[in-house]
């Protein structure tokens, strides 16, 4: 089976980034380049925060049971909160910690040209997986900017991987200063702002990632877009007279719980009243496939005796 387009997204990612992390590593290792070995760092812990993110997208997966009757989807959320907290700490906390210490015990950087190519052949494995992610995105959310579509997404596989190429694009252009300066124009020292810099790109990526996946995680809304779909698919329905609530959870990229109170014609009976709810859920359904649990409730109207209908699915 052929993966999605999330799945594509992050397969890309970790292939590109390990070849890239072992490369950087290397030459790291032989020239001596603090920025290099940070940026080599950053590489490996993107690498395994693809891997994670598999990771949870496989156990995001796995169908509703008796301990989650919604299903797994929020898990996905966790890891990718996980993943923020590994930039965080792994990434930009150890960068900011390289540079200090090329700061104060600042060394000559041995064949510069080799960091060059490296850094070029990185710009263009990172240029890719940014590419594919881009694509994704774009497929998603065609008329916004991409910033807006990263913090529309529900879907973290996809918006993670925008915001660590898109970090690992300019760090590698702040390495490519911190190579050039150091190697080339005699300043060993901007080995370690490059490495700081980084590193402080990095923790303000994690910051971003964290905004975005705690919201998720603690229970935000469906977009506005699905929600006013549902409005106009429930409006065109000549029976329902009122839509006095809707609120809705996501439960994962594509799983969404719709509550909705609704005030229908005063005229239905009890037979076409729960006639008209299941009307209502299968539309509801059909036009908005990701709505993979909608509650539809009638509010008691006590003048007319009339008890009110729920309609659960």
């Amino acid at each position: 089976m052929a993966p999605s387009g999330s799945k594509l997204v992050v397969y890309a990612a970790l292939a590109g980034n390990l070849a890239i992390a072992v490369t950087k590593l290397a030459a790291a290792l032989y020239t001596g380049s603090g920025a290099m070995f940070t940026e080599a760092v950053h590489s490996f812990v993107d690498t395994g925060n693809q891997g994670l993110l598999l990771y949870g997208m496989r156990r995001a997966a796995r169908p509703a049971d008796d301990s989650h009757n919604f299903g797994h989807g929020l898990e996905l959320y966790f890891w990718s909160f996980v993943v923020a907290l590994l930039i965080f700490t792994l990434g930009g906390a150890y960068a900011v910690y390289e540079g200090v210490e090329k700061l104060k015990h600042p060394e000559p950087m041995e064949a510069p040209w080799i960091n060059v190519g490296v850094i070029a052949l990185s710009a263009v494995f990172e240029g890719l997986s940014f590419r594919t992610a881009r694509r994704e995105m774009r497929a998603r959310f065609a008329q916004v900017s991409l910033w807006t579509a990263v913090t529309r997404s529900k879907d973290p596989s996809t918006f993670a991987i925008i915001l660590e190429d898109g970090a690992a694009l300019i760090g590698l252009g702040l390495a490519l200063a911190g190579v050039v300066a150091s190697g080339f124009l005699g300043w060993p020292q901007a080995d370690g702002v490059a490495s700081v810099a980084i590193g402080l790109l990095l923790v303000a990526t994690a910051g971003i990632l964290f905004r975005e996946t705690r919201s998720l995680l603690t229970g935000e809304s469906a977009s506005p877009r699905l929600i006013e779909q549902a409005r106009s698919i429930l409006a065109a329905d000549q029976r329902v007279v009122r839509i006095e609530r809707m609120r809705s959870l996501q439960l994962g990229p594509g799983t969404v719980l719709l509550a909705v109170t609704l005030d229908l014609a005063p005229d239905l009976t009890g037979d076409e009243l729960r006639r008209a709810t299941a009307d209502l859920r299968t539309a509801i359904r059909h036009g908005l496939p990701g709505v993979a649990h909608l509650y539809v409730q009638l509010p008691v109207r006590e003048h007319e005796g009339r008890a009110a209908v729920r309609h659960t699915g």
